[in-house]
């Protein structure tokens, strides 16, 4: 069985260091043309998928996005993963599901057991009942070759009050974040299937990343202000692990498929220079 890491690195090398969010947001579906109900989500989704799945190393739908319209919404949800892996790419699910035991062992079920209509190939992940309290997801994802994505260092304005806060020993609560991360991609080649979120906005904060040998998702580009060009001074030697994360500035380009490939050519070569 491949490892998300070792599909994740394919894919990658293959297609470009690309993430491409599917927030299909009212604002996003009126610029579009479309209504804000279940028939507008399924084409804005659709439309998508059809553009840019073939594509991409990675498309990202943001599950609240759908879940507003209800169990159709949900519908569409499942069927956006399935059309998305069967063209190709990788889907990393934007649920940011946090808890305890049983609660959260049921939240890993639901998004990276196969046998799951949401199952996708890695989720989004809050830390902050505590990093052990991940272990149910980060199991599951390791039986079935899952990745798990854990909030870090985000661009919220929000998140430098707990996330900056000093723990125990010492280190942030962010740090300790990244190094428990750390630990268990420690030794895994070509790279670690557990990563961490790290907003591209959010400078040089003096945080370490360059033990977590896993993927670093970098959003906040584009509509959110980050350029390729930010990403040095967040990420410095870890570059090579950073897959960079776009939403609106592609989303933006739609309606129509050809607006949409042109968008995303146009920020995969932004990013392809920056990361060298």
């Amino acid at each position: 069985m491949e490892t998300f890491g070792e599909r994740l690195h394919r894919a990658v090398a293959e297609r470009g260091p690309l993430c491409v969010g599917i927030d299909p947001h009212a604002s996003l579906l009126a610029r579009w043309g479309l209504s804000d109900d279940i028939a507008g989500l399924e084409r804005f989704a659709r439309t998508v998928v059809d553009a840019l799945a073939d594509r991409v190393a990675v498309l990202k739908p943001q599950s609240a996005f759908f879940e507003r319209f209800g169990s159709r919404g949900v519908a569409v949800l499942e069927s956006t993963i399935r059309q998305s892996r069967e063209a190709g790419a990788l889907v990393l699910l934007d649920v940011k599901r946090g808890d305890i035991g049983s609660t959260m062992a049921a939240y890993a079920d639901a998004y990276l057991n196969p046998a799951s209509t949401l199952c996708s190939d890695a989720i989004t992940v809050s830390p902050y009942l505590g990093v052990g309290s991940l272990q149910p997801a980060f199991d599951l994802a390791a039986a079935h070759g899952g990745g798990v994505f854990v909030l870090a260092l985000t661009s919220n304005p929000e998140g430098p009050a707990v996330q900056h806060a000093v723990a125990g020993g010492g280190k942030t609560v962010a740090q300790t974040v990244i190094d428990e991360i750390s630990q268990v991609n420690a030794g895994v080649k070509p790279l670690g299937s557990l990563g961490l979120v790290v907003g591209a906005t959010i400078g040089d904060t003096g945080h370490d990343l360059s033990k977590v040998n896993g993927p670093l998702l970098a959003p906040g580009l584009g509509a959110q202000g980050g350029t390729p060009d930010d990403l040095r001074a967040v990420f410095g030697e870890s570059l090579h692990n950073v897959l960079p994360s776009y939403s609106r500035e592609v989303l933006s380009a739609g309606p129509e498929i050809a607006g949409l490939r042109a968008a995303t050519d146009r920020v995969l070569a932004g990013v392809r220079a920056a990361l060298g």
